[in-house]
């Protein structure tokens, strides 16, 4: 994964691309035709940089998260095409104040490519990462939905690390942008034993990085990016250290989503029948960079070569032939009434919470837990992905317990935001429509947002909704409306227009806030959420 602070990441621009260099069209047969299909994307949420691994016959994936904790989700699945979130590998992004919002930000930093896998020899399952530039961290979990806990810290910084289990037992890490190194770790994984450059990307290529780790058949392979507009693969029969040898995966590509990037950036995985499928993702702003799957078949000599249809990555393919799953996967939209005590793994806070300041108790309480003006600056602001192309999150909110100066609602949010919520202000609330919200390109505010439109309200419940158009392209609207009485809905201020410039990073998420403006002790109740597509 590439970062604006450095030279040799992403700095193209992120466009639709056509093109062939090295792939086959998919066989047309009967059989085929007549089989079940299932369309790209996958996932239309925002979960890039992925890495998947099969164990047994369940699929998992981790992804990016940057500033968003808990870090790290896994994913599971039973047929690579329905998922579900099980987890998350990192619990909290203890790497530092700035992740607590305290004194310093944390945007745009912390769980950036990382890598999943399984160890056999001890049924356990392994996260590796690196934060800041500084040092690399392991956690693992004998399940993934956890708990999860840091096994060491290692001083060398495995840029998009690919952590691979050989058939020795042995661990070993692929990392490293344009010059690529692999790393052997110690029998127990605390320690690096021995680093070694493997390869130095030809300057006609340009910049590889996203490293996934593989050894197939006797071979060993890396599997890297272009960013953002291919993928190139190298592999070696001497061993983990190579020699290797380079091939073009795939270059312009044209992608599944109308409007969105190439697919690259992901990880090859294995079905229990011996099929092979890559799990990339689409660069699809706003709504972020969303998972898409293709079958992939191998040449005589042992090099990957994706199946296309028509020339580009299918926006339909033949379902993997899998046996039926044991059970459905929990849906990643629909209600959450926060039954039980904690909160489902469909929600991250921006940056860590303060845990003293919220609870879910059959419904979700936050009380305010930063006075500031700007909504960046506010913890406990906890945030659900958006369901693309189109969908809407509505929430009831209970402001009866809402204090004067105090700021309570549903966002928008990204570097530029919108919100609709009530603000109190001398013992009395309205429902406003605020934006303006902004970052610079350091993701320092540049605004901290301007009320655009406002309404009287009563009583001490109200209901929020804000609905969003995530397909990429031209700038996307998201429009705002209230309602007294959870039925009818009044819409409040002038649609927002959705950025797209992919150097945030994330795409924007529907973000449920609460935040004090004066004093502390404050508080509002979340008794249902809901996100629903047309």
């Amino acid at each position: 994964m590439s970062c604006p602070d450095q030279p040799l990441g992403r700095r193209r621009v992120l466009a639709t691309a056509t093109g062939l260099v090295t792939a086959a069209l998919l066989p047309a047969t009967p059989a085929r035709a007549a089989a079940a299909a299932f369309t790209n994307p996958v996932i239309w949420q925002d979960f890039a940089d992925i890495d998947i691994i099969r164990v047994g016959a369940t699929y998992y994936a981790s992804a990016s998260t940057m500033h968003y904790s808990p870090g790290a989700p896994v994913l599971r699945s039973y047929d690579l095409v329905n998922w579900e979130i099980a987890g998350h590998s990192v619990p909290v992004l203890d790497f530092g104040t700035k992740y607590d919002l305290n004194g310093a930000r944390g945007y745009v930093r912390g769980i950036w490519a990382s890598s999943l896998a399984y160890r056999p020899s001890n049924a356990t399952f392994y996260w590796l990462g690196q934060i800041d530039f500084a040092r690399t961290y392991i956690y693992t979990a004998t399940a993934v939905e956890g708990p999860w806990n840091r096994l060491t810290t290692i001083s060398t910084p495995y840029y998009d690390a690919g952590l691979l289990v050989d058939s020795d037992d042995t661990l070993y890490v692929a990392y490293g942008n344009t010059t690529i190194s692999v790393a052997q770790l110690s029998p127990d994984g605390r320690n690096q034993v021995r680093t070694q450059q493997v390869f130095t990307t030809p300057s006609s290529v340009g910049t590889l990085e996203g490293a996934r780790f593989y050894k197939i058949n006797g071979q060993y392979y890396i599997f890297l990016t272009r960013p953002a507009n291919g993928q190139y693969i190298l592999k070696s029969s001497g061993g983990p250290f190579g020699p290797y040898t380079m091939r073009q995966v795939l270059l312009d590509l044209r992608g599944p989503i109308a409007g969105g990037g190439v697919p690259h950036q992901g990880g090859l995985v294995q079905t229990q029948s011996g099929a092979w499928y890559y799990m990339a993702f689409v660069d699809a702003y706003p709504g972020g960079r969303v998972p898409a799957l293709a079958p992939v078949t191998w040449t005589a000599d042992g090099w990957p070569v994706v199946q296309l249809v028509n020339g580009a990555w299918g926006t339909s393919y033949p379902s993997p032939a899998l046996p039926a799953p044991p059970r459905q996967v929990t849906p990643m939209i629909g209600v959450d009434t926060f039954d039980g005590t904690r909160l489902k793994p469909r929600w991250e806070w921006n940056h860590n919470p303060d845990n003293t300041k919220w609870s879910v108790d059959n419904g979700l309480t936050l009380r305010t837990a930063t006075v500031t003006n700007d909504l960046y600056w506010a913890r406990n602001t906890l945030t659900h992905r958006i369901q693309g192309p189109t969908s809407t999150a509505t929430v009831q909110l209970d402001f009866s317990a809402m204090r004067d100066g105090d700021r309570a609602g549903l966002a928008l949010l990204r570097d530029s935001s919108a919100w609709i919520g009530i603000k109190r202000d001398a013992g009395a609330t309205r429902v406003v429509m605020v934006n303006g919200l902004t970052m610079d390109g350091n993701w320092n505010t540049t605004g901290t947002g301007t009320e655009v439109a406002s309404a009287t309200t009563s009583g001490s419940r109200i209901w929020l909704r804000a609905s969003a158009d995530i397909r990429p392209g031209a700038a996307r609207p998201g429009t705002f409306s209230y309602s007294t009485d959870g039925t009818n809905f009044t819409r409040l201020g002038p649609a927002f227009s959705m950025g797209n410039d992919w150097r945030f990073f994330m795409g924007y998420r529907f973000a449920l806030f609460n935040h004090a403006t004066q004093a502390l002790g404050g508080a509002v109740r979340v008794p249902r959420f809901e996100l629903a597509t047309p």
